[in-house]
Formats: structure tokens, C-alpha cells, sequence
């Protein structure tokens, strides 16, 4: 799930360890200082089964109700594993878990679609036919569950990032605490997401809860140039999330319904991210793997959830493409449920770049989790 050209990724081969350059503030953001970053296994090991869903990525989340969080993943592979592989696994391109309990007791059970001759399928597909989705951030607005959905389909680069963004809609589910077998959903085109040559304007990467309005986070990228892919934000009342002509856009002259005028804020931006109320207690937190692809995951700091936000702060270096050049790292995240006791839990994926190991090493291609300790220093 990386939108990133075989280009792109011999450009970030260049500047990888390059510090971005902080964008000018009109406001100071709270500072925040990482006291420590360590692993959390508990949380890695929940995903580590040996039989049924076997791997994916993704891995964003969504609290439903009655201690219940949502799973979603992109790319999964279903099957069983033998003598340390994946012999005979199956791709679908999305699936679900349902997660009881918020602390490490909470068990996780895994969801994948059936097609009528019982094979596994994906839990959404397009309606228009094209491609496939994976799914991106979500959110439960009262009664109703909705989830961004990103249309994808091949490229014509190689290898395992030979993909391309095609389209992007918003699955409404109007009754999300039944069976996902028995969801009624509808697929709507998101209006203002463009994949030309010359710009890709995408919606639904994060989305923020903020008292009766919903910020919708996006990026814009005019250029494959490694740190060119840029924040957008948007918002709409929450309960108007499915009426597009309620939205507005940020721009440089204030909140607006044109979406070509959005103004791009932070850089060095991935394709996945999260925005989180800040664990200092004050301000949001915005998680990401640096140039969408590498072994840092850094974070931003902002007093408003528009921004504008402070220059990147490292929270971990990922250790797995130091050992390992056929691997690289993507997808990190924080969990807004778990963001508590000056704490953050964040997601991230390895993968790697021959395909066939997927199959020949299970432990590749599960979500990794590390636990970050802030301490708030201003």
C-alpha cells in the first residue's frame, strides 16, 4: 500500500537520512521530546497467527462501540503457515479484525470476504469494476461507520510496486455492529480526489474527531521527487461527512469549497499517517514514516488541527532495513485509542522487495508495534 514509483524509490535511495527543513510557523507548536521508543511485543505478537489471515498491511483503526476497535488492512494473505513459510497462501486485497478489549489482553478475530464457491475474497470491492481497493482511515459518526477506500490498479512498473492510483470513495455502512457479511454499504466517489500525471489530490490518509466537525487529512503530490508529497486538510460536520458540498478545504485564504485552491502544509509526507490528539494533553500528534517509505518514523506537532505544524521529530529508526537490504518499512501510525499516559502505540509494516519471500518467511509482512514516551518540555 505505498504509492511510490521504481523512480521515486532510486530517489529516496539518494536522500534518505537528509533532515527536512522546518516550514515557517505563524504560531510556536507545543514541543514535545521523546523520553524513550521501545518495541511492544505484546501488541506484535497478536498478529503473528499460523492459520487463516497469515499477513497484510494497513492496519489503521477505528474504535466502533462496547470496548470493540475496528482492524483494516490492505494487501492480506490468508492460508497457513508450514516449517517457518507460506506454501499455497491466497492474496485479497482488503480484510478486517475485530479487536475486544483495548489492553493487552484484547484478542483480535480476523475477517475476510467469501465469494459464493467459498473461496476468500476482499470485504470491499470496486463497484465500477476497476481494480481493487485498500482501505484507508475510518470513522463512526453516530449510528453509521464510514471508510475511506482507495482505487487501485497495475501499473506499468515491475516488481511489487507496479500499481497506480485510479480513484478514491467513501464507504458508508449503516449498520457497522453487524456481521461485515451483512453490512449495507454504499460506495460514493470522493469528488475532489485527481490521479493525473500532473497532480495527485487524494483524500482520507487520516481523520480527526473534533467536537461536532470531522477533519479529513489528505496529501497532494505535483511531483515523484522524493519530499515533494505534501499535507492537506479539510472539514465538514461530522454528521455531513457524506455530503461532499458541505465540505471545506483549507487554503491560504481560509476554509473554502474549492479544492484545487487547497494550500499544502507539511512535507515529506507519506501515503498513510495519522493525526492524534497529542499525548502532552495539549495539540495533535501527526505520525508518519518519512518520505513514505524508509527505516524513520517521525512525527509533527501543531496547536490546531489545521496546522501549521513543526518540523519532523524522530521517534524511531526501524531496525529491520539496517539487517536487511531486501526489506524496507512503510505505514507507520498511531492508534488514537491507545494515545494515553503521555503514551503513543504506533504501527508499522515490513516488506520486502521479491514478492515470492512473502511466501518463503512468515515473519515478514505482519504490523510491527513500538510504544513512544513523551514528556512535554513547553
Amino acid at each position: 500500500m505505498l504509492a511510490i514509483t521504481w523512480r521515486a524509490v532510486l530517489g529516496w535511495a539518494v536522500v534518505i537520512g537528509l533532515r527536512p527543513v522546518a516550514q515557517a510557523q505563524t504560531s510556536p507548536p507545543p514541543v514535545l521530546t521523546v523520553v524513550k521508543a521501545e518495541p511492544a511485543p505484546e501488541w506484535s505478537a497478536k498478529f503473528t497467527g499460523k492459520k487463516g489471515w497469515i499477513g497484510g498491511d494497513g492496519a489503521y483503526t477505528v474504535v466502533l462501540k462496547d470496548q470493540r476497535v475496528l482492524w483494516l488492512f490492505g494487501d492480506t494473505l490468508l492460508g497457513s503457515v508450514k516449517d517457518g513459510g507460506r506454501p499455497g497462501a491466497v492474496m485479497v486485497n482488503n480484510t478486517l479484525g475485530v479487536q475486544r478489549g483495548e489492553g493487552k489482553d484484547a484478542a483480535i478475530r480476523f475477517i475476510a470476504g467469501k465469494a459464493k464457491d467459498g473461496k476468500p475474497t476482499a470485504i470491499f470491492v470496486p463497484q465500477d469494476g476497476k481494480g481493487w481497493f485498500w482501505q484507508q482511515a475510518a470513522v463512526r459518526v453516530g449510528d453509521r461507520l464510514f471508510i475511506f477506500l482507495t482505487q487501485i490498479d497495475k501499473g506499468k512498473d515491475p516488481g511489487v510496486l507496479g500499481f497506480r492510483h485510479v480513484g478514491q470513495w467513501l464507504a458508508v455502512i449503516e449498520n457497522p455492529d453487524a456481521e461485515p457479511s451483512r453490512w449495507r454499504t454504499k460506495q460514493l466517489p470522493v469528488p475532489f480526489a485527481r490521479f493525473v500525471r500532473s497532480q495527485v489530490q487524494s483524500w482520507g490518509s487520516a481523520v480527526l474527531v473534533e467536537g461536532d466537525m470531522l477533519y479529513i487529512y489528505g496529501y497532494q503530490e505535483k511531483s515523484k521527487a522524493i519530499g515533494t508529497r505534501k499535507l492537506l486538510v479539510a472539514r465538514v460536520p461530522a454528521r455531513k461527512l457524506a455530503d461532499f458540498t458541505a465540505w471545506r478545504i483549507h487554503t491560504a485564504d481560509g476554509w473554502s469549497a474549492k479544492a484545487e485552491a487547497a494550500t499544502p502544509l507539511a512535507s515529506e509526507l507519506a501515503t498513510e499517517f495519522s493525526v492524534t490528539r497529542s499525548p502532552s494533553g495539549k495539540g495533535y500528534l501527526l505520525v508518519y514514516t518519512e518520505n513514505g517509505l524508509g527505516d524513520r518514523i517521525v512525527c509533527r506537532c501543531s496547536l490546531a488541527p489545521a496546522g501549521p505544524w513543526s518540523a519532523p521529530v524522530l521517534l524511531y529508526h526501524c531496525p529491520e532495513m539496517v539487517r536487511d537490504r531486501g526489506l524496507f518499512c512503510y505505514g507507520a501510525k498511531a492508534h488514537s485509542w491507545a494515545v494515553k499516559d503521555k503514551q503513543v502505540l504506533i504501527s508499522y509494516c515490513v516488506n520486502t522487495w521479491e514478492f515470492a519471500r512473502l511466501f518463503r518467511d512468515e515473519k515478514l509482512y505482519r504490523p510491527r508495534f513500538l510504544r513512544v514516551q513523551f514528556e512535554r518540555v513547553k
